[in-house]
């Protein structure tokens, strides 16, 4: 059985009541991040479970897991930034070395 994009969650649950949160996750990209850090610190988080379909159950220790929101860029700390970009060489239309 193949799950759809949409059926591929990531889950993290964890309660007031418990030093531990669990983080069930189909993406790829945050597999490879547990993977890694289990693998560093395998006293603060280890894998629980592992799906057919390619997810995953990972146990981690609660204070390490952070939650961050970003707001978006101002106008005007996106022109710097673009500004700063094209300084340096980081035109991210144009492929530095095909420029003349």
């Amino acid at each position: 059985m193949t799950l759809t994009k949409y059926e591929k969650e990531t889950i993290i649950l964890f309660n007031e009541g418990e030093d531990t949160a669990h983080i069930q996750t189909y993406n790829a990209g945050l597999r490879k991040r547990l993977v890694a850090f289990s693998k560093k610190h395998p006293d603060l988080c280890r894998l629980e479970k592992s799906f057919a379909q390619g997810g995953v159950i990972y146990v981690l220790d609660k204070s390490r897991l952070s939650i961050r929101l970003q707001a978006p860029y101002s106008e005007e700390r996106r022109r710097k930034a673009s500004k700063s970009a094209k300084k340096n060489g980081l035109n991210s239309r144009n492929n530095p070395t095909t420029n003349s």
